[in-house]
């Protein structure tokens, strides 16, 4: 991404320089006036439609294999402008059913001291396995989470039963050391 927004800076800093454009962006920087006006009509705020506008550009120019030359550039471009904000405002609305009010959680808590504990209990468990091998840390998952049997967790990661069994073992006692049981 990092990459594609470097483009659209070269391009709009490069101007009218026609040696440093390749066609297709030449064809883009002098779409880009209509492009601000359209974004501007989708969006109705002036920021929205800036945003709106480079996020189209950077998909034009990650996709411009895609656009066949004698073609209407600035159809195939309105139409990835479209569906760019259409894209956000679905996000837009997601985000709005997603998260309440700031006013509506102030009254939220869990008095129940046995859910505290257990989170608490449950959070070192998790930087305990976090600390784990990466190996260790697959086969416990397997059995000891999932429930798979040996066998499976084996075929599944497609190592040797004794290897499995071994993992599992020095998982164990390491997942006892970090959380400070007596094995």
């Amino acid at each position: 991404m990092d990459e594609t927004r470097e483009r659209i800076r070269f391009i709009l800093e490069s101007g009218r320089e026609e040696g440093f454009l390749t066609p297709f962006e030449r064809a883009l920087l002098d779409l880009l006036p209509r492009l601000r006006r359209f974004a501007r009509a989708l969006a109705l705020d002036a920021a929205d439609a800036d945003d709106l506008c480079q996020i189209a550009i950077e998909r034009a120019l990650k996709a411009e294999a895609q656009w066949q030359v004698g073609t209407r550039l600035d159809s195939w471009m309105y139409r990835i402008m479209r569906n760019s904000w259409i894209d956000e405002v679905r996000a837009r609305k997601r985000r709005g059913e997603t998260f309440v009010a700031e006013e509506e959680g102030e009254m939220v808590g869990d008095t129940d001291d046995r859910r505290i504990e257990a989170r608490v209990e449950l959070n070192k468990v998790d930087r305990a396995m976090a600390a784990l091998p990466p190996e260790q840390r697959e086969v416990i998952a397997l059995i000891l989470v999932e429930g798979l049997a040996y066998k499976e967790a084996a075929e599944t990661l497609g190592l040797p039963m004794g290897t499995v069994t071994s993992r599992l073992v020095r998982g164990r006692q390491a997942l006892m050391e970090l959380l400070g049981e007596a094995a």
